[in-house]
């Protein structure tokens, strides 16, 4: 199973027990919860209708901040004599997704329609027996 999340104005595609590094996460306590955008389960059904995933959740537990790499800034304007030298170093937030859970209320509509199906066949076959 797996989760599309959206942390830092970026989607990330998680799993559990990877570990993932996002946008640094200001008060982060020990867990913390995101609402996935879609969800695959294991047996590939998809979902994605807001429905469906209002009670799915995608807990991760937080590990620390890491510093990424060091981006090199340089500006230059020919002729001038401007020229700058910058670097920057971004702060993320390193979190262990823990688990993905999908609360599925409602069963799909293909396994009422068969349901409903055997039901109907099951009481033709015990009217018909019924009549015999």
């Amino acid at each position: 199973m797996y989760a599309i999340i959206r942390a830092g104005g970026k989607q990330a595609k998680v799993r559990s027990g990877d570990v993932i590094q996002v946008e640094r996460v200001k008060n982060a306590g020990e867990t913390i919860e995101f609402r996935p955008l879609l969800v695959v389960d294991d047996d590939g059904n998809t979902f994605s209708s807001p429905s469906d995933l209002e009670n799915a959740t995608v807990t991760a537990k937080v590990l620390g901040e890491v510093k990424g790499d060091k981006v090199e800034i340089f500006k230059y304007k020919p002729k001038t004599g401007y020229r700058r030298r910058m670097g920057h170093r971004q702060t993320y937030t390193q979190l262990e997704i823990t688990g993905i859970a999908l609360e599925q209320k409602k069963k799909s509509q293909a396994k009422r329609q068969a349901k409903k199906a055997e039901e109907a066949e099951a009481a033709d076959t015990e009217a018909a027996s019924e009549e015999d």
